[in-house]
């Protein structure tokens, strides 16, 4: 109970700050352009997630070749295809913010 109640007032407070963002006027087209700052931080943001993925995903690989010796194979292949699509979220958000830029 006591856990439905915090996560009930934080979302009223959460609620109340974004209330002032209803009262400002449209943005003109100049106003809407991203800056570089915000697409550096949005990159940065991408790399760190896609590092701790790929060490996690090592790290359970490691883990797997350990438990089960018999299917390092496998596990190797899944491991660097796990790795590739991890790899591509970087890269596809360093072309959507070359694109936005």
């Amino acid at each position: 109970m006591r856990k439905l109640i915090l996560v009930a007032v934080g979302l009223a407070i959460i609620a109340l700050l974004a209330v002032p963002v209803y009262a400002q006027d449209q943005a003109s087209s100049t106003e809407r352009e991203l800056g570089v700052h915000w697409l550096a931080i949005a990159m940065a943001i991408a790399a760190a997630g896609c590092g701790i993925a790929q060490s996690r995903a090592v790290a359970g690989g490691c883990e797997g070749v350990s438990r089960n010796p018999g299917a390092t194979d496998t596990i190797r292949f899944f491991v660097i295809l796990g790795l590739a699509f991890i790899e591509f979220l970087a890269l596809l958000t360093f072309v959507v913010i070359l694109i936005l830029q």
